[in-house]
């Protein structure tokens, strides 16, 4: 699957696409069966199924502090993308400037001039342009001047179908993974690069691998059971989702203790499933207090990970 990463990598080779635009956060069930009617229209017609997405998303540009968790970052939208077949990826970048675009520049600039749009699937909320004053009827009457056709994502959908991101990220809050996986079609996971941490856990017999989460905000917090993929090897272990208040931390990351684990793997990519939750992230008056809790959480993610 071709990434394009901004407008400024458009080429004419990248004109006439069936396309749908939209967050695909996640890539839960819901989004699968959009995208398997995309690729479908795409082959009918012999066109490349292109998938536009924003980064960061409007409403972390616009009003960061009540934004939406992500379940997913443009990584792991990449990889579930390709595993689905999609033949590309256009990734905008979702600025000011952009924002300023009127609904006209947006569909006469972008979709008809730069990618030359042939078929075009969206939510039929869809909002677009300066002042969001396109919407779905406006892309049908431009579709009909300009010889594109629109379709909603309602028409795309499984029967019955309900999944949404918003109801995948209450399953999560509220620690029912396996209500999350029968939604995303997978467990869900968060992987990223481990990164040196100021390695107090190696002091006390717990050192962690540490994942920075480029999230501006992460869908859940606290700590739990694991499993964790390295270098296709499975490990259990015990993981902190959080700012580590104790520490005062400022930074949201995930660190993991794996159990029976003493390789170094500082720079490798691991893929963390979470099991079950232990407990919420809370702020201890002590390193040692910190320290004791630690060992009850690794006994109990131990004991837990048994059961499953």
């Amino acid at each position: 699957m071709e990434l394009i990463r901004g407008l400024y990598n458009l080429r004419d080779k990248h004109r006439g696409c069936v396309l749908t635009i939209g967050k695909f956060d996640g890539v839960h069930l819901g989004h699968q069966a959009v995208l398997s009617q995309v690729l479908e229209k795409a082959k009918a017609l012999g066109l490349p199924a292109t998938v536009m997405v924003f980064e960061p998303q409007p409403e972390e540009l616009f009003t960061p502090l009540h934004a939406p968790a992500r379940l997913s970052v443009l990584r792991d939208k990449y990889s579930q993308l390709q595993a689905l077949g999609i033949d590309r990826l256009l990734c905008i970048k979702f600025s000011p400037e952009f924002a300023a675009y009127s609904a006209e520049q947006f569909v006469e600039n972008l979709l008809v001039d730069l990618l030359d749009v042939k078929f075009l699937v969206v939510g039929d909320d869809f909002r677009f342009g300066r002042g969001r004053v396109g919407d779905f009827a406006y892309l049908q009457k431009e579709g009909e001047k300009c010889h594109f056709d629109v379709a909603s994502t309602q028409s795309f959908r499984v029967e019955n179908c309900r999944i949404s991101s918003t109801a995948v990220r209450e399953a999560l809050a509220n620690g029912n993974f396996g209500l999350a996986q029968q939604m995303l079609g997978r467990p869900f996971t968060i992987s990223g690069k481990v990164l040196h941490g100021d390695k107090r856990g190696r002091t006390i017999g717990f050192p962690t691998a540490n994942v920075l989460l480029k999230r501006v905000k992460a869908p859940v917090n606290g700590v739990f059971a694991v499993e964790v993929i390295v270098k296709g090897q499975l490990h259990n272990g015990v993981a902190n989702i959080g700012h580590r208040p104790t520490v005062n931390g400022t930074r949201s990351q995930l660190e993991v203790h794996l159990f029976n684990f003493n390789e170094t793997i500082y720079g490798q990519t691991i893929s963390v499933v979470l099991k079950h939750k232990i407990r919420d992230e809370i702020k201890f008056d002590s390193f040692e207090l910190l320290h004791k809790q630690i060992k009850q959480d690794a006994k109990k993610a131990q004991q837990l990970l048994s059961m499953s």
